[in-house]
């Protein structure tokens, strides 16, 4: 297969994506971290360690440094390692054949990624959000391997709540289960059952919680004037870059936020949202 390169939004499941095309190749994933690549002999290690038809998964890919970024280069075309020896006069060159692997990439910030990296990719495709009815059965689905009795309006309301991101929807039903098990006592999942748990977690029926409704607040009292990120970040003394890839994204998906070159800029939908919840939440 050629290497992929898999980018989009953190929880959409870009690293299980590369564990079941290992599966379908009938062979091993191994996984590295961009940041934990340092040095150069560490991608060399890793690609010595490579066996005939295996995937080698590196997540947060566009974290690589130049040096070894450019290792990856005649591997990646013509598997194998062009290495300098020595210094000064007594350097030499060595090549090294490696076995024929497949590159996975995954990253969250694909204009990060140099040019020549990027087009030595043979797939790229971009992970979506997920729809409703797809979230509706993972959620199903993890239920009963954590024996759950979910009721199908439960799942459904609980997919909508999701962002469109099948992490954050597991993470809401682990959430959901502790309250049903330490404060309900019960093991089944009702509606009812989900309102009164999120409530407990300061999440509201749109799936946002206490740092979206808090980054509206601030937007609706700049009396639809545009504002930069920083001016958010240094407002609500959090990070930008969290703001920016953790927040933002599901507030332009659902119609409540817009970037503009000036700013970010509260929509109309959003401003009616924020205007009907109480800061009390």
């Amino acid at each position: 297969m050629e290497h992929t390169l898999l980018y989009g939004q953190p929880g959409l499941g870009k690293t299980t994506l590369a564990f079941l095309i290992a599966h379908e190749l009938n062979t091993k994933c191994r996984i590295a971290t961009a940041p934990a690549i340092e040095r150069p002999r560490d991608i060399v290690g890793l690609l010595l360690g490579l066996k005939e038809g295996e995937v080698l998964f590196i997540d947060e890919i566009h974290r690589l440094n130049r040096l070894t970024e450019e290792l990856l280069y005649s591997a990646m075309e013509d598997f194998r390692l062009d290495l300098t020896m020595g210094a000064n006069r007594g350097a030499r060159c060595r090549t090294i054949n490696l076995p024929r692997f497949t590159l996975i990439g995954a990253t969250t910030k694909l204009a990060s990624i140099s040019a020549p990296l990027r087009d030595r990719f043979g797939i790229s495709q971009k992970i979506e959000f997920y729809t409703c009815d797809e979230l509706k059965q993972i959620i199903v689905n993890f239920s009963r391997l954590i024996n759950l009795n979910l009721e199908d309006e439960a799942s459904y309301n609980l997919a909508k709540i999701s962002r469109g991101t099948p992490r954050i929807a597991l993470r809401l039903l682990k959430r959901v289960r502790d309250y049903a098990q330490v404060v309900m006592k019960t093991n089944t999942i009702s509606v009812n059952l989900i309102k009164k748990a999120l409530n407990s977690y300061q999440i509201d029926e749109k799936g946002l919680d206490s740092l979206d409704r808090h980054y509206l607040s601030f937007l609706n009292q700049n009396n639809n004037i545009p504002t930069g990120l920083d001016s958010i970040a240094s407002g609500l003394g959090d990070d930008s870059s969290m703001l920016e890839f953790v927040v933002e994204p599901y507030l332009i998906k659902i119609g409540f936020l817009t970037r503009t070159p000036r700013g970010r800029l509260l929509t109309a939908l959003g401003k009616k949202y924020i205007d009907s919840k109480d800061d009390n939440f």
